[in-house]
């Protein structure tokens, strides 16, 4: 009998009661966000992951947050100041969806505060893992940081006062600063800055002698010696601040003459944004608190009080620590047996199409296959669109050995990749200075699609070997992003490949393609064709079936074409790991559509499109979520996967196990609200399983 899913979960109430989401067709989108990031945050909770696995997932959750008040609450803020009163699509106006967000986020940091302090916190020290306030610490412990101080951090830091004589100092984004109140003997009361420095530890470890490790908060250990800063002067009061500036980088496209020169300016910019939120220590009195926000221009909606260390994405400084008996166990990921087997990777791929869902099989074939287009003699050119490569990636360094190996390499290198725009600049330059063609996009459009083109010279001509992937050419992230690739020598896909990159490159008003499905130019219309064909295909059968698998849905359009589906009678599945604004299991307009979030060990980032067909199953995989801004301002390829043994897999395996899960997943309710799959349900952890089943072909 298998057993019943009795485990304790995160507790539902524990989530802020949401006010009312918008319209009755549509849920709010911000809301919508925090709901996810509550989901990450219930991981953090989950007593059955690693510990340090948990500290992962609070760090994760402080990052998010960083990036969604940078980059959303940042773009709402822009549209009050520009007067905008328009609603979005559930209804709500700018001015009042901020409204709504901040109970909601001061509610979820508390929720963060107490997990960290009560439940994470006295675990770390159980397991030998301290991790500090400043006034915990012995008086030797004091000494010890005293003397680190004096050697490591004061030399590094740089004290910025603040009076008639002295401008207030810039606050860069994200920066951890100390307001120090200071008392001199002949002028009274004064103010400076402190920043606490980002090129040292956020946690300083202390040496010990009993195979403990003691960790400090830098910011309390410098306020704690910062008089060192101010000789002659008594240090009355020390409180921290931490600033985070709208990060979304506005690009002038079309007066920039040198997209690269452009996005470098646009980066620095960043930190000059406006503040769309000040963190501050709940200590901190008001005569402080307003010397801040009179001089950054500070909303009294944008002040956030917070209890405890300000800013716990550094925690993962602590997740990095050698303890691998409380994380979780290691993996190797399986290679297919058709790619072990044979002599080189274009032979292999000759076989037949080969379907690789990372990370349970390796990316490693992936690098592979450019590797050896690099060396082989028969190989005349590559192509590939890089959209996040991160730092020091070896298909960087394939295709610089291509190009001297007299290739021709052309490189679309997307610069606006939000966040990730310095490593790709860096490798745009490596590539440009060996020759590459590097190719910066399109105006108006951001390049989001995965490509990657081998034209290889054979006895019967010339043949073409395709990569296609709904996940970035980025080693690391191909650990920790469940996605999937194929690998194929099908002239068709072949040739629609070569069309895009045409269209990436050069001149194109092509508008349609033999196999893919390319947005901006043909995507949506195609998608809402094969929605409404498996309207048509009900009818007949009675047997219509969608199930979609993305990161975000948004796109009213979509929403609509999926409500006139259930409306025909078609059952509609849809695992969403982020944002859905689309209301499910409402009478007669969505009671046949059931929406599910998975959140696990693994950041769910694969997107499927499965269509039943009346029994002649057709799916496609890509890089698109269904959001405008991927339809109609993203260049995007969607692919059908055509061999019926791989359609199998992605159904009766993949998709299957997904919709079987129960430890992951938390399914969507008609109030926006999310909620643990109820019922006596066998347990089933879908990324365990399909790890499980990974290790038995590798073994």
């Amino acid at each position: 009998m298998p057993k019943k899913n009795k485990r304790k979960s995160v507790n539902r109430d524990e989530f802020p009661k949401l006010p009312p989401m918008g319209a009755d067709r549509y849920l709010n989108r911000e809301l919508s966000w925090l709901q996810f990031n509550w989901r990450v945050l219930g991981e953090a909770l989950e007593p059955r992951h690693p510990l340090l696995e948990r500290v992962k997932f609070l760090a994760i959750f402080s990052s998010n947050l960083d990036e969604f008040f940078m980059v959303r609450v940042a773009g709402i803020r822009q549209q009050i100041d520009a007067g905008v009163v328009e609603p979005s699509p559930d209804g709500l106006s700018p001015a009042e969806q901020m409204a709504l967000i901040k109970p909601v986020v001061d509610q979820l940091s508390e929720l963060q505060r107490r997990c960290w302090v009560k439940d994470l916190l006295p675990q770390l020290r159980n397991h030998g893992i301290m991790v500090c306030d400043y006034t915990e610490l012995s008086d030797a412990q004091r000494e010890t940081c005293r003397k680190l101080f004096y050697d490591e951090i004061f030399p590094v830091l740089t004290p910025l006062a603040y009076d008639p004589g002295h401008p207030f100092p810039h606050i860069s984004n994200l920066s951890l600063s100390l307001a120090v109140v200071i008392t001199d003997p002949h002028q009274g009361e004064r103010f400076a800055r402190v920043k606490v420095p980002e090129v040292l530890p956020r946690l300083m470890q202390l040496p010990t002698n009993d195979g403990t490790q003691v960790f400090v908060w830098l910011e309390q250990l410098i306020a704690a010696n910062v008089g060192a800063l101010f000789p002659g002067m008594r240090v009355a009061e020390t409180y921290p601040f931490r600033v985070t500036r709208n990060g979304d980088v506005d690009l002038q496209e079309e007066e920039a003459a040198d997209l690269l020169r452009t996005i470098e300016h646009g980066i620095r910019q960043r930190q000059f944004g406006r503040v769309v939120r000040l963190a501050v220590d709940e200590s901190m009195p008001q005569h402080v608190l307003d010397i801040l926000m009179d001089n950054m221009e500070v909303q009294p909606e944008d002040l956030y009080r917070v209890t405890g260390p300000l800013g716990l994405s550094e925690l993962m400084e602590i997740y990095s620590i050698d303890r691998s008996d409380l994380k979780d166990l290691p993996f190797v990921p399986h290679v297919p047996e058709v790619l072990e087997e044979a002599v080189d990777p274009f032979t292999a791929i000759q076989s037949g199409d080969i379907l690789l869902h990372h990370p349970f099989d390796s990316f490693m074939p992936v690098v592979d296959l450019i590797r050896a287009a690099a060396e082989d003699p028969q190989v005349l050119a590559i192509k590939q669109t890089l959209y996040r490569v991160g730092r020091n990636t070896p298909l960087v360094e394939a295709l610089i050995r291509a190009r001297e190996n007299g290739k021709q390499v052309t490189v679309l290198m997307e610069l606006k990749a939000r966040f990730d725009e310095e490593n790709n600049i860096e490798s745009a330059k490596q590539l440009e200075r060996v020759g590459v063609h590097v190719v910066y996009g399109l105006v108006g459009l951001k390049t989001h699609c995965k490509v990657a083109l081998i034209v290889r010279k054979e006895r019967e001509g010339l043949r073409r070997y395709v990569h296609l992937s709904t996940g970035n050419y980025n080693v690391n992230t191909a650990h920790l992003y469940t996605d999937l690739g194929m690998l194929t020598a099908d002239p068709q896909f072949g040739a629609d490949a070569s069309d895009v990159f045409n269209y990436l490159t050069g001149y194109s008003a092509q508008r349609s393609y033999r196999k893919f499905l390319v947005a901006p130019v043909n995507a949506r219309q195609g998608i809402q064709g094969l929605i409404e064909r498996e309207v048509h295909r009900h009818r007949e059968a009675g047997d219509g079936h969608l199930i979609f698998k993305m990161n975000t849905l948004t796109d009213p359009q979509m929403i609509e074409a999926l409500y006139a589906a259930n409306s025909a009678g078609v059952k509609i599945d849809l695992i969403i790991r982020g944002v859905c604004c689309l209301r499910p299991g409402v009478p007669g307009l969505s009671e046949r559509i059931r929406v599910r979030s998975i959140v696990g060990r693994f950041l769910e980032h694969s997107r499927i499109y499965y269509f039943h067909n009346g029994g002649k199953r057709e799916v496609y995989l890509g890089s698109a979520d269904l959001m405008s801004r991927n339809l109609n301002r993203r260049v995007e390829v969607l692919f059908p996967v055509q061999q019926a043994n791989l359609v199998e897999r992605l159904r009766d395996e993949i998709l299957k196990l997904y919709l079987n899960d129960t430890l992951n997943t938390h399914v969507l309710q008609p109030d926006g609200t999310y909620a643990r799959p109820t019922g006596e349900l066998a347990m089933c952890d879908a990324q365990a399983m399909l790890l499980n089943a990974a290790a038995k072909q590798t073994a």
